[in-house]
């Protein structure tokens, strides 16, 4: 699903990633990550694939807000598993979004 998002500006947080082969738990926390986010304070929404290369964007009021999530006690443990069991590379990125156009076909 795309996500919704107000009228720019407002910020994006790309997160890419290569996956180890072990799944134990994996798919839990991210749903689970998903939620909370979904909870905090200038959450405006997510996009995500999630493959042999996995990207999630999600879309934030401020850079304040994004800074509040990556503090999170929950996302800080989930992190913490990522880096020692899911993750063999990430890279996140922040982005001010100024300019943004759609498309939805009517069918």
């Amino acid at each position: 699903m795309i996500a919704k998002t107000p009228k720019p500006p407002y910020y994006a947080v790309i997160f890419s990633n290569l996956r180890t082969p072990l799944d134990e738990g994996y798919a839990l926390i991210a749903s689970q990550m998903s939620e909370l986010a979904r909870e905090q304070p200038g959450y405006l929404g997510q996009e995500s694939a999630r493959q042999e290369l996995g990207i999630t964007v999600s879309y934030w009021e401020s850079l304040d807000a994004i800074k509040q999530w990556k503090s999170n006690s929950e996302h800080l443990i989930a992190q913490e598993f990522g880096q020692k069991k899911w993750y063999k590379a990430y890279t996140t990125r922040i982005c001010k979004v100024e300019r943004d156009y759609s498309f939805e076909a009517e069918l």
